[in-house]
């Protein structure tokens, strides 16, 4: 077994294999960036090196500073993680030259996977069904125009280096090929360093399902099942679960055999995904599932595999790596119950899941129902706008799909962070959905729900009852709070609104949003936990991972009501203008595109609120901008 590894991550990916390495024995280095010097992974690790400025191209990409501090504190070993450097061949090979050991594939391997379009020849020719769709080395607009028309509409436009949604557009008719490509393209260059497409048959019903391959430097290769990834948002994974609903033995082992040929055709080492596309207009059949690409590295959501198969898959890696046999043979290796993730994302469904930063102030992850949490942070710790936005993923095993939905369900439900913007409500509603709830979904699920699932619902009663009676109990004439933390109540607070020989009065007046709400509290009991938010005559109810943020209602407009509708488009968060799609003085209608801002990886366009014309425009391409600030202004009057 190895003695020493360096992590070449951050986040909760650092600290999962710090985990089982610890577990090992074998010694762990962190590396970290400025943004990260406090971070959780940093503080695990049994040392830790500082590589460079907050920016990912100015640390964690920088492979010859990795390896530097490999060879200065003495490591055997680089895991890459997944993300960064994890599927750069260049780096691997680097690795390998500097006389360390890489925790992965080989380089040829990841060469023959990492572009998609290379990849889908080596595997059609190794007879693995592949997507219709165009390959070729032209990449003019009009050639890649020609061939969308050519495949039919709706057709997908997918980076040839890409993964995890970016660079990767839907197009469902003629006249929007052109802007999407050019949008795909820039993203795709951002991220990968390389604008390349490809173009697929976009399938009408999609199901995203992979499959967990594992190979040894013995020639040995198996499969670890598949994962059903198909609840996805603009092409990213929000939910995952193992095994594949609807999934039947025959398909599966249709399926998972195409995985293992696909592994065998590039002689694979270590852990990897095969993913596939299914086409679930009839249930899913082994004629009705197309390869799609292969991503040479540990995923995110390695662990429903691991908790269906009780295997730690980082041990895996790190016993293959020290050249040791797989641990398990196939007919060993069996499917126990059901799994499900969830990821945790710093982003605000309202605004379109615009990422949020700032530092969290309160976070709960001692969930209910025994459930798995791998965490990239802890109350106290920043989101910055650097990295990706996962804050943690929830992962819960139980007998069966529904015992797994229920167990999750009651975890979940039990989330709350604040003052950080995050998808907790909206996970909670799609794993509550129908559909969801009874595998009939695939990856337009989301889409097709649109404000059900992103619209935050009113408070119950109970919620609201709640954040009355902590007015009511702990405010007092001077605004002051007696403690920032979690409120105690105490019989003496049963006593307000009491009056000698008259009606006691108990009705307290809150407001949430716009909504005013009169409670009366005579027969009320606590219902939520209330927290005071520091500095402000604020109470914070949570419910079904939702945050609501209560005032008392003194009949004055709410903060920033005055100002609603006033037409200001500002800067979610702090972000560089990629492109600016008007001109002051323009007339728009509500939706019209503006502009687009890159943030976190990701280009996130911001539309008019109403229709009317511009009449003010502070945004030029190429600008970085800070939060808050007005790009734009609109006047529904002129």
């Amino acid at each position: 077994m190895l003695k020493s590894v360096l992590i070449a991550n951050r986040g909760e990916i650092a600290r999962r294999v710090i985990r089982t390495a610890k577990r090992l024995g074998v010694r762990t280095v962190g590396v970290y960036s400025d943004a990260d010097a406090k971070a959780l992974h940093v503080r695990e690790a049994d040392e830790a090196v500082h590589i460079g400025a907050s920016p990912a191209k100015e640390s964690y990409l920088r492979g010859e500073k990795i390896i530097a501090a490999a060879k200065q504190t003495g490591a055997e070993a680089i895991h890459p993680g997944y993300g960064f450097l994890s599927e750069n061949a260049d780096f691997a090979q680097a690795v390998l030259d500097a006389g360390l050991i890489w925790i992965g594939p080989n380089p040829d391997s990841i060469r023959a996977m990492g572009l998609k379009d290379a990849a889908k020849k080596l595997m059609a020719q190794a007879g693995v069904p592949v997507t219709p769709g165009y390959l070729g080395e032209d990449q003019s607009e009009a050639t890649l125009q020609a061939e969308a028309d050519k495949i039919g509409y709706p057709v997908l436009i997918k980076a040839v280096a890409g993964g995890g949604g970016k660079g990767m557009r839907k197009v469902e008719k003629r006249g929007d090929f052109k802007a999407a490509l050019q949008s795909a393209k820039r993203e795709a260059a951002a991220a990968f360093g390389d604008d390349r497409v490809l173009l697929e048959m976009y399938v009408q019903r999609p199901r995203h399902i992979e499959v967990q391959v594992f190979g040894d430097t013995h020639g040995n290769v198996v499969h670890l099942f598949e994962r059903d990834c198909s609840l996805q948002r603009r092409h990213q994974k929000v939910i995952e679960e193992a095994p594949a609903p609807g999934m039947d033995e025959a398909t599966r082992a249709s399926l998972c055999a195409a995985a293992v040929k696909a592994a065998q055709a590039v002689n694979y080492v270590s852990a990897g995904t095969v993913e596939f596309i299914a086409d679930a207009s009839e249930g899913l059949r082994a004629d009705r599932i197309w390869f799609m690409e292969m991503n040479t590295r540990l995923q995110v959501e390695h662990p429903v595999t691991e908790e269906i198969t009780g295997q730690d898959l980082v041990e895996w890696q790190l016993r293959v790596a020290s050249g040791e046999r797989l641990p398990l043979k196939q007919e060993e290796l069996k499917i126990t119950g059901h799994a499900i993730e969830a990821r945790l994302y710093a982003e605000n469904p309202e605004t379109g899941f615009l990422p949020s930063t700032g530092q969290i102030a309160a976070f709960n992850t001692h969930l209910v129902g025994k459930a798995r949490v791998d965490s990239a942070v802890e109350q106290g710790d920043e989101i910055t706008p650097y990295y990706d936005p996962m804050i943690a993923k929830v992962i819960v095993h139980a007998a069966s799909r529904p015992a797994a939905l229920t167990r999750f369900c009651e975890a979940w439900d039990a989330v709350f962070i604040w003052p950080v913007k995050t998808n907790a409500g909206f996970i909670g509603r799609c794993v509550k959905d129908a559909g969801f709830a009874s595998g009939e979904l695939d990856t337009g699920l989301i889409a097709a729900r649109g404000e059900a699932l992103t619209a935050v619902p009113p408070p119950s009663p109970d919620t609201v009852c709640g954040a009355a009676l902590t007015f009511a109990n702990d405010y007092d004439e001077n605004r002051r709070w007696p403690s920032p933390d979690l409120l105690i109540r105490t019989p003496w607070s049963s006593l307000r609104g009491f009056r000698i020989n008259a009606v006691p009065s108990a009705v307290t007046r809150v407001r949430w949003r716009r909504e005013r709400y009169a409670v009366d509290l005579s027969d009320a009991v606590q219902a939520n936990v209330g927290f005071v938010q520091p500095g402000g005559a604020t109470v914070l109810m949570f419910e079904r991972g939702e945050a609501y943020e209560f005032t008392l209602d003194t009949g004055e407009a709410a903060a920033g009501e005055a100002a609603a509708g006033d037409g200001a488009v500002l800067s979610p968060m702090p972000g560089k203008i990629v492109s600016v799609a008007v001109k002051a003085g323009a007339r728009v209608k509500k939706g019209d595109a503006l502009l687009v801002l890159e943030a976190m990886k990701m280009e996130h366009t911001l539309v008019a609120p109403f229709d009317g014309k511009l009449t003010e425009l502070n945004a030029k391409a190429g600008a970085q901008v800070s939060e808050g600030v007005v790009l734009a202004k609109l006047d529904a009057s002129s």
